[in-house]
């Protein structure tokens, strides 16, 4: 998935199309918000034919890559960002974000950045959070049950 983010044609998004790069970045998150949703559903089910820990995994990673490559497209348009110039200046600034560690070496100037650097901290506390606390309970109740199993044999 990491190759896939720097193999991407993201030259195409940014101020040249910014609506095609708003409708874009917008469904995106809502794909993956509503992936992540129906996947904590299976969790507090309990559903035994779902494997939700790596369909997480991958929703988060996917999440990071969608705000990664809008940072980048967004870093196009003067005045929006200081600091983000590449593509691994974007991940970089995504994951240091999603950390809450805010090293201060890029910061986002314009409104635009500051508007998408707001939803991410939004959507991290929100949906990641939830995802992770689903993902772990899971494996807990999963670790809790295996030494049942051993007894009734």
């Amino acid at each position: 998935m990491v190759v896939a983010y720097f193999l991407l044609p993201l030259d195409h998004l940014g101020p040249q199309r910014p609506v095609l790069s708003w409708v874009l970045f917008a469904l995106l998150l809502t794909v993956v918000a509503v992936l992540l949703l129906r996947q904590i559903r299976h969790v507090l089910l309990d559903r035994p034919d779902s494997r939700p820990g790596v369909v997480i995994s991958l929703l988060i990673v996917l999440s990071v890559h969608v705000f990664s490559a809008t940072y980048y497209a967004l870093a196009k348009q003067p005045g929006e960002f200081s600091g983000l110039h590449t593509r691994l200046d974007a991940l970089y600034f995504t994951v240091v974000t999603l950390a809450t560690v805010g090293y201060g070496d890029i910061t986002p100037r314009g409104q635009a950045a500051r508007l998408v650097t707001v939803l991410q901290i939004a959507y991290s506390f929100v949906f990641l959070t939830a995802a992770a606390t689903a993902l772990t309970t899971r494996l807990r109740d999963m670790v809790v049950r295996r030494p049942e199993r051993g007894r009734s044999r």
